[in-house]
C-alpha cells in the first residue's frame, strides 16, 4: 500500500529538513600525549616534583583570561581541544580564530566541540573553518530538522523539546593535554571587556599538569558521544580550500579595520604578542590535590530526570555534605529549588555560616532566573543565609584592576555576574561551569574541577568578598519582617525598602514563577 503524503505535510517536512547530509563519516578520536609536544614535555618536568599535584592559578580579570587563551594557542604544538556553550562573533572572538588557524597551519591537530545553540544561522562559516585539514568541528546534541531557517529551526526544536531544552554547557580550553582553562566564560566580546555594553564578571582558572588529562578525558567521552556530530553532516554541500581562503582574507582585513578604527582596544588584546605572560604564571602556580568533575554527557538522554550516577552533582556531594564551618557560594543564576533550600537552611541551622553572591534583579541578564530565586530568599534569611546580590552599577572605578571583581566593566551601564564558584570551609574550592540552578542539576551538562588548596581557597574567598563590598553589591536582610537591600554610594550606607530593577525585569522575574517554569530555569 502507498502511503499518501498532503502537499501542506510534505511541505513541512521540506522546511524542517534543511540541507542535512547524513552521510558524514564520524571518526573516534582520543587527547593526544602530553609527552607528544616539547611544552607538553615542559609541563611534565615542571610536575614531576609534585608527585602527582596540579597546578593552579585564578585568571584575575577578563583580560587574564583572553591573554591566556591566546597564548596557549600559541604555545601549542600538537593538540587543541576546545569545549563551549556559546562562541559569539566579535574582535576578541576573530583574534582566537586568527591564531587557532595558524595553529592548525603549523600541524596541531583542532578539535572544537560547540552546543549546537552556537550554530543558530552558521553551519556554513563554522564548517568553512573545518575545511582546514587540521581542525575539526562537531555539534553537540544537534538538531536534525529544520536548521535552514529561524522559524523553522524553532519548529524543530518544538517537536523533540524533551531534549533540546538539554544542553552542553561546559566550558573547556586544553592545550597540549598539559594546561587547561576551566571556569564560567563563553567566547565573545562580553566576557573579556570587549563589549561596551555588557560585561560579564566571571572566574576562570588555569589548570596545569595532571589534571589536564583528566580533562581530556572529559573532553573525549563528549567528542566521541553519539550525541556529538560533525558539523559537514548538516550541509549539502562542504566549504572548499578557496572558501577557507576567502574567510581567512575577510577576517585579516576586519582584524585590520580594527587595529585602525580602535587602535586602543586592539592594542589591549594584542597583549598576549607584545608582553606574554604564560611563564611568569607558571611560576606562580599553586601545587595541589585535585578532582576534575564534569557530567556524563548521557545525562541529555534521559527521559525524565537523569539517573544520579550520571551527575556531576553527585560526585561533589561528599563536599556538599561535609562543609561544617563556612560554605561560600558565588552563582551567577541561583535557583535553589527545595532540595537546595533544604540543603542550605540545613546546613545553617547546624552552625555553618552560610553566603550566597548572585545577581541581583537589576543586574541579572535573565530576569526570569531571578524569579524562580526570589520566593526562597525569606526562608533563607531566616535561616541565617547570608545573601548579596551584585549592583548593576557597583561603581566608578578606574582601569582594569588585578581582582575579579574590579573591572573597568563597572564604569558601564550593563554589568552582570557571570561566574561560578563555591568554597568548602576554606580549604577547598570548585570553579566550572556549574551553577546552583535545576538547569545545571538535571538538565545541562557542567564541568568543573575540586581544589584541596586553602591558599587557593583564600584567593577565591578574597575575590567573593570584594564582590560582596557594599560599594558593589546590596546585603538582601530581614528588616521588621521586610526585605530590605542594603548598600553604600559616596560613602553613606542606606537602604532600599523597594528591590532595585526596572518593572520590565519585574514583570519577567513575576512571569517565569506564575507560569511554573522554576525546574526549567
Amino acid at each position: 500500500m502507498r502511503v499518501r503524503h498532503p502537499l501542506p505535510a510534505l511541505l513541512l517536512f521540506t522546511l524542517l529538513g534543511g540541507c542535512a547530509n547524513l552521510d558524514v563519516t564520524r571518526e573516534p578520536s582520543q587527547a593526544l600525549p602530553a609527552g607528544d609536544s616539547a611544552f607538553g614535555r615542559s609541563i611534565q618536568a615542571q610536575a614531576a616534583p609534585h608527585e602527582g599535584k596540579s597546578g593552579f592559578r585564578l585568571l584575575s580579570n577578563s583580560s587574564e583570561a583572553f591573554m591566556a587563551r591566546a597564548e596557549l594557542i600559541r604555545n601549542a604544538q600538537s593538540s587543541l581541544d576546545l569545549q563551549y556553550y556559546i562562541v559569539h562573533d566579535g574582535i576578541s572572538t576573530r583574534m582566537l580564530v586568527e591564531e587557532l588557524l595558524k595553529a592548525a597551519d603549523r600541524g596541531v591537530r583542532v578539535r572544537i566541540l560547540l552546543d549546537d545553540t552556537t550554530s543558530d544561522g552558521l553551519d556554513w562559516i563554522i564548517a568553512t573553518l573545518a575545511a582546514h585539514p587540521h581542525i575539526q568541528i562537531r555539534l553537540f546534541n544537534p538538531l536534525h530538522l529544520g536548521r535552514s531557517t529561524g522559524v523553522t529551526r524553532n519548529m524543530g526544536r518544538l517537536f523533540n523539546l524533551s531534549q533540546q531544552h538539554r544542553r552542553m554547557h561546559n566550558k573547556l580550553w586544553l592545550a597540549d593535554n598539559s594546561v587547561a582553562i576551566v571556569g564560567g566564560r563563553n567566547l565573545g566580546d562580553e566576557y573579556f571587556d570587549v563589549e561596551p555594553n555588557l560585561n560579564f564578571t566571571d572566574i576562570d582558572m588555569l589548570s596545569v599538569g595532571p589534571v589536564a588529562e583528566q580533562l581530556g578525558h572529559s573532553f573525549d567521552q563528549y567528542w566521541n558521544s553519539a550525541l556529538s556530530k560533525p558539523i559537514d553532516q548538516f550541509l549539502s554541500s562542504r566549504p572548499t580550500q578557496k572558501d577557507l581562503q576567502d574567510t581567512r582574507t575577510q577576517l585579516e582585513r576586519s582584524l585590520e579595520e580594527t587595529r585602525k578604527q580602535n587602535h586602543a582596544l586592539y592594542q589591549q588584546l594584542m597583549t598576549y604578542k607584545t608582553n606574554p605572560r604564560m611563564d611568569l604564571w607558571r611560576r606562580e602556580l599553586i601545587w595541589a590535590w585535585n578532582q576534575a568533575l564534569w557530567d556524563a554527557p548521557s545525562k541529555v538522554l534521559a527521559k525524565g530526570e537523569p539517573d544520579p550516577q550520571l551527575l556531576l552533582t553527585t560526585q561533589l556531594a561528599p563536599e556538599l555534605n561535609g562543609v561544617s564551618k563556612e560554605l561560600i557560594l558565588i552563582s551567577a543564576y541561583f535557583v535553589p529549588g527545595k532540595p537546595g533550600l533544604v540543603y542550605l537552611t540545613g546546613r545553617a541551622d547546624a552552625g555553618v555560616s552560610v553566603t550566597l553572591l548572585t545577581n541581583s534583579l537589576e543586574a541579572t541578564d535573565v530576569p526570569a532566573v531571578h524569579g524562580g530565586y526570589a520566593p526562597y530568599r525569606r526562608a533563607l534569611l531566616e535561616h541565617g543565609v547570608k545573601l548579596f546580590e551584585l549592583r548593576r552599577q557597583p561603581g566608578e572605578g578606574g582601569g582594569s584592576g588585578p581582582h575579579i571583581f574590579s573591572s573597568k566593566s563597572y564604569r558601564g551601564s550593563d554589568s552582570s555576574l557571570h561566574s561560578k564558584a563555591i568554597i568548602f570551609d576554606q580549604q577547598k574550592s570548585f570553579i566550572g561551569s556549574f551553577n546552583f540552578d535545576p538547569r545545571s542539576v538535571l538538565w545541562n551538562t557542567e564541568v568543573g574541577v575540586l581544589v584541596d588548596s586553602p591558599e587557593l581557597a583564600a584567593h577565591v574567598r578574597k575575590s567573593a568578598l570584594e564582590g560582596m563590598a557594599p560599594p558593589l553589591s546590596y546585603q538582601v536582610k530581614l528588616q521588621d519582617e521586610q526585605i530590605v537591600w542594603v548598600t553604600e554610594d559616596d560613602g553613606k550606607m542606606h537602604v532600599l525598602t523597594d528591590e532595585p530593577g526596572s518593572w520590565w525585569r519585574r514583570f519577567n522575574a513575576w512571569f517565569s514563577t506564575a507560569v511554573g517554569l522554576e525546574r526549567m530555569l
